[in-house]
């Protein structure tokens, strides 16, 4: 298929098709760049934004040299802000090789305040650094320096050795040297301890609580608490969220500002307004700073013997470029801060341990913008904080778009079952001339079909002659695919595209056959984007040549005439899906039967093989519980103990006749019943809670006392029709581990006694101090892990202990880095801190999962001085009794998806048949074909109806709502017997008829297809255990009960008899619902007579000598017969 984007989408076709549009993009940010530079004050944006041609293409500049030139500047660029200055370094020497023009004066200049001794020292190339601050700054940045990742230390407060002065020193590397940017702190901000990231969370902790507190599905609602928290946090006037749309042009989703400001949400803006290079950077660099955009830059001197120029691509102090800084003036926007929202893109390349390594690839989703109107300047540690808030919400981006994700998948769904019941119908006419219609397949303003050289239209679309004109051009243009697909009829080079106007831009076609075609049209983007704000009428001006963010709208409107929405990938599958489906649906017009028998085996296989399978899982099961070393039991849908096993037997001393029959809420300690009580209401509901913590009695006469400290995961148990019937509760004992830990928490004095203690009730402990180091690391740790305690002491616990990359024990991806991080700030804060998840790669590359808890450590004086970490492992028994669950889970849930799949496979035959069955009732047929075709279609309708039995238990339990029409029993019977016909065949069973004639054409008022589905299913089952060559015969009595002048009662009794040993004992106590275990036929017959049960009537089966017999009796009201014309 012809497209401007490909019909399929693929992960690989996507990032090639992006890069390539970052590559064009940033040719036009180089030369829109470039003129700014060369024209300055005549600068005109508006024509700048438009260096694309008319069809929507790049052109590229008569050189690479400006597009050269424009890179080089932004990555090697020498200035930066003044309010900071800056030190590059030599790696291997630590000396200086480049620094700011105001490092001397800002670094070595003497305070008036603090006398100095001697001459000042010098600063400049050559310099070591430890002569130019104070012995214990110089050591703790000299040791910095030597840190693997050292940018997890920043900020590093640091003291002159002339001024005394304190500053941040923000540290990163770049290939061979050390850049670090110094920003002075105030005297009365220096913190009492020394900074690090650890410190940082701090400042962010309650914001990044009520971000983690908001229910999910609502992006809206996300970003609304974003801006609100990040403008609570930093002052500015402005903050708003700004989001990245697939063409990478912005719209700003959310914003809050002080009262006064003109509000710029829902705006949009060329994708030049933030440059690709700046996109690039955001990802490197997660947070930007401009404190003042009038101020004058500060020139970067570096050593000239470098080979190369200094990239300061990382530096906090980077200078903005002349035409970003012209853009904030113009918006009165002095100062700004923003932060980059990265998510994952892709999926992950594997989950063993060798493709751990390998991470999701990173996109940036959009940015927080913050803006005031005079100079600002935010303290690092706070900008950490923000950075480390935007992670938490990047988190929650990436969760609110998977979930986006899963309601798109739901809407596939939906339109394959629209695609269906299109072709149900009248197909293809029906598609465009009933409700619903190929306009609620995909989002568009019209839809046509062209079919037998006739039009028919919906909505919005071009006139009959520009129609066939553009499929004139499909063909002469397109001729070798099977459609087009363009947000711009004007850019695929479609000749009279201008004079469709706005109204029709794009259009997706797919051919059906070589003159058949289906199309969808798209408006103008314009028409659905709108201004926001007091001052967004159409008739505002305002001056174009100005980069004003209202004047980037305009343009953006101009970029986007003549073009529509873009065609999603997964709009595209959605047409093409019925492109496939009314091929087929013409290529079958001559198929006049179906082997539905077929089709009908392989579904009755699939579920025999997944009840066979189910079986054996079930029956291992089983034995494990009763073997289990760790503690199961379980209970009803009323609450009471049902089973009871050996080991939690001997824990409680009560043994299981003892405990089943009563109440679980009796067993458990007064402190635990709401706790036990909730999560047996959840699990009734099928919510199963896992890694629950509750106390159970404990009943010995003698030894131990206290309750069982229990760790509970809750697994719903369900019966065959997935109805939860009880709970079964699988549990680990830690009660010696619960008093080991609440002793070890009480001590105040030498803790160090029982961190190191072998004992193996002692869990696995690792701490942290108050800057983040790891200082604790029990044999416990050491084992599970295989790190030893000298291996790991004084590292960083977040960055060289734990982290994604190059760590002791790697973490899976950034959001288990960013919890962690959570979990500790917490608890050092002083804040109660729950069991959370917690994995991590040992050193062998095992995955270890397991539950975390954190608390606070403190000194003699109540100071706190770090954290202790404990580890709970789930027991082997446990793990192996959780990992059969999962496969018990998985085994139901494959044979669910399979019975789905073929489910709605059928769908898709049936529909042929539809259709061949209705081109048939146009051709002439004598009598007795015509009846053939009738109880042909009956057959269909029942099929049908079965199809949408996907809830049993709607009709088990009566809430089936039966279709009530009028019928006779003629045709009932016609239909029923036809589906007993192959089988009796087969056998050579003669089937006997007793049905008078005038109860046959008697007229009925109820469900015909119910009716005649239970006949079948009874008729059948008894020619199925019917001896080879004999006869089953059917009969039916009628009678008939006035109820007041106008209605009459129907009293039926069908009687299906048939020769032979009759039905099992074990069928027919399955169909009357008297035994536990179910099979494919009794199942059958147990919802047939539900279906009885509905029509006021019941089943008898009844065995005589030599034949036994169905009968089945319900009530059916009359019809009213119609009085006869005069």
């Amino acid at each position: 298929m012809s497209s401007s984007r490909p019909s399929q989408s693929s992960a690989s076709s996507s990032h090639s098709k992006h890069s390539a549009r970052v590559i064009a993009q940033t040719i036009v940010d180089a030369k829109l760049h470039a003129d700014f530079e060369e024209f300055s004050s005549t600068f005109d944006y508006s024509s700048s934004v438009h260096f694309t041609n008319s069809a929507g293409e790049i052109q590229q500049p008569s050189s690479d040299k400006v597009t050269t030139s424009y890179l080089h500047q932004i990555q090697k660029g020498k200035l930066i802000q003044p309010f900071g200055c800056l030190l590059a370094l030599d790696e291997k020497t630590f000396k200086v090789i480049a620094f700011s023009e105001n490092a001397p004066e800002m670094l070595t200049m003497a305070s008036h305040a603090v006398p100095s001794v001697g001459d000042y020292p010098a600063l400049g190339i050559g310099t070591d650094i430890r002569t130019i601050f104070a012995s214990p700054s110089a050591s703790a940045l000299y040791k910095a320096l030597g840190f693997g990742d050292v940018s997890l230390l920043n900020p590093i407060l640091v003291y002159c050795k002339t001024s005394g002065k304190p500053f941040y020193a923000i540290v990163h590397r770049v290939t061979g040297s050390v850049i670090i940017d110094f920003e002075p702190v105030k005297p009365y901000e220096v913190p009492m301890t020394a900074a690090g990231a650890l410190q940082s969370y701090k400042l962010a902790a309650k914001s990044i609580t009520r971000l983690q507190s908001l229910p999910s599905g609502s992006m809206e609602r996300l970003c609304d608490a974003m801006v609100q928290e990040v403008f609570e946090l930093t002052g500015y006037d402005r903050v708003m969220a700004y989001k990245f749309h697939e063409d990478d042009h912005g719209e700003v989703v959310s914003e809050i500002t002080k009262p006064g400001l003109e509000s710029y949400l829902g705006l949009h803006y060329p994708a030049t307004d933030i440059p690709q290079a700046a996109r690039f950077l955001f990802m490197k660099n997660k947070v930007r700073m401009i404190c003042d955009c009038r101020s004058k830059n500060v020139k970067v001197l570096q050593d000239k013997n470098l080979p190369s120029d200094l990239t300061l691509c990382g530096s906090t102090l980077r200078a903005p470029h002349g035409c970003h800084a012209q853009f904030m003036e113009n918006m009165n926007s002095i100062a700004s801060l923003v932060m980059a929202v990265v998510v994952n893109e892709g999926e992950e390349e594997g989950h063993d341990s060798d493709s751990a390594m390998l991470q999701k690839r990173k996109r940036l989703w959009g940015l927080v913008v913050c803006h005031h109107e005079t100079p600002r300047f935010v303290p690092f540690p706070l900008r950490y904080a923000c950075e480390f808030l935007a992670q938490v919400f990047a988190i929650h981006v990436n969760k609110e778009l998977e979930l986006e994700n899963q309601i798109l998948e739901k809407n596939i769904l939906r339109t394959q079952t629209l695609l269906c019941d299109m072709l149900m119908r009248d197909a293809p006419l029906g598609i465009v001339t009933q409700s619903p219609n190929v306009m609620d397949l995909v989002k568009c303003d019209g839809a046509v079909l062209l079919y037998n050289n006739k039009i028919w239209r919906v909505g919005i679309t071009p006139t009959d002659c520009q129609l066939r004109d553009i499929a004139m051009w499909l063909s002469e243009y397109h001729t070798e695919s099977t459609g087009l697909c363009t947000d711009s009829l004007y850019d695929a080079g479609y000749p009279g595209a201008l004079a469709l106007g706005d109204a029709v831009c794009g259009m997706a076609a797919v051919r059906v056959t070589l003159k058949d075609m289906i199309f969808w049209f798209r408006s103008h983007t314009a028409a659905e984007i709108r201004w926001a704000g007091a001052r967004h009428e159409l008739g505002a001006k305002d001056d174009g040549t100005k980069l004003h963010p209202r004047s980037s709208f305009k343009a953006f409107l101009e970029v986007v005439k003549n073009r529509s929405l873009p065609w999603k990938d997964f709009e595209m599958d959605t047409i093409h899906s019925l492109q496939l489906i009314l091929r087929n649906a013409f290529k079958d017009i001559e198929a006049t039967d179906l082997n539905t028998n077929i089709i009908h085996s392989k579904i009755n296989d699939l579920k025999i093989g997944g009840a066979q399978e189910l079986e054996a899982v079930t029956s291992e099961m089983v034995r494990l519980i009763e073997t289990a070393t760790v503690p199961i039991f379980a209970v009803d849908v009323d609450g009471m103990v049902n089973g009871w096993n050996a080991k939690i037997s001997e824990l409680t001393g009560l043994p299981a006749e003892g405990a089943i029959g009563k109440h679980m809420l009796t067993l458990v300690e007064d402190s635990s019943v709401d706790t036990v009580k909730h999560m047996l209401q959840l699990a009734l509901q099928g919510k199963e809670e896992k890694n629950i913590q509750f106390e159970i009695q404990r009943h010995h006469t003698q030894g131990d006392h206290g309750p069982i400290s229990l760790v509970v995961n809750a697994c719903a148990s369900r019966d065959f029709h997935e109805n939860v019937v009880g709970v079964c509760f699988i549990a680990q004992d830690i009660t010696g581990q619960k008093t080991v830990l609440d002793k070890f928490t009480r001590i105040e004095g030498d803790y160090k006694a029982i961190v190191q203690n072998p004992n193996p009730l002692i869990p696995p402990i690792f701490g942290t101090d108050e800057f983040g180091w790891c200082c604790e690391w029990n044999p416990a740790m050491a084992k599970l892990s295989g790190w030893e305690w000298e291996e790991v002491i004084d590292k960083m616990l977040l960055g060289e202990v734990f982290a994604i990359h190059m760590a002791c024990c790697r973490l899976k991806n950034q959001e288990a880095f960013v919890n962690l991080g959570i979990v500790l700030n917490n608890a050092m804060s002083g804040r109660e801190s729950e069991k959370v998840p917690f994995g991590f790669f040992t050193r062998s590359g095992k995955y270890v999962e397991c539950l975390l808890s954190v608390s606070k450590k403190l000194d003699s004086e109540g100071t706190v001085t770090g954290a202790f970490c404990f580890l709970q492992l789930a027991s082997q028994e446990m793990q192996q009794a959780l990992h059969l669950q999962r496969m018990t889970e998985q085994t139901a849930l494959k044979r669910l998806k399979a019975i789905a799949y073929m489910k709605r496979q059928i769908q898709n035959p049936l529909s042929g048949i539809i259709f061949s069955r209705k081109m048939l009732e146009g051709t002439d047929l004598d009598e007795e074909q015509q009846q053939l075709l009738f109880t042909s279609a009956q057959c269909q309708r029942q099929l049908n109806k079965i199809l949408d039995d996907s809830d049993l238990d709607i009709i088990i339990e009566g809430y089936l709502d039966l279709e009530m029409v009028e019928f006779t029993l003629q045709d009932v019977f016609v239909a029923a017997i036809s589906q007993a016909m192959i089988k009796s065949n087969e056998k050579g069973i003669r089937i006997l008829r007793n049905l008078p004639e005038d109860s046959m054409r008697e007229m009925l008022y109820g469900d015909r297809l119910r009716l005649q589905q239970v006949l079948a299913d009874f008729l059948l089952i008894s020619v199925n255990f019917t001896r080879s060559g004999g006869h089953v015969a059917i009969s039916v009595c009628l009678s008939k009960d006035q109820i007041g002048e106008s209605v009459q009662l129907a009293n039926l009794e069908f009687r299906i008899s048939h020769a032979g040993g009759g039905i099992p004992e074990e069928l027919l106590n399955q169909m009357f619902g008297s035994s536990g275990d179910t099979s494919e036929e009794g199942i059958s017959l147990l919802v047939s007579r539900k279906l009885v049960k509905l029509m006021n009537g019941d089943i008898q089966y009844v065995r005589e000598a030599g034949s036994s017999s169905f009968i089945i009796s319900m009530e059916l009201a009359v019809a009213q017969k119609k009085p006869a014309r005069t």
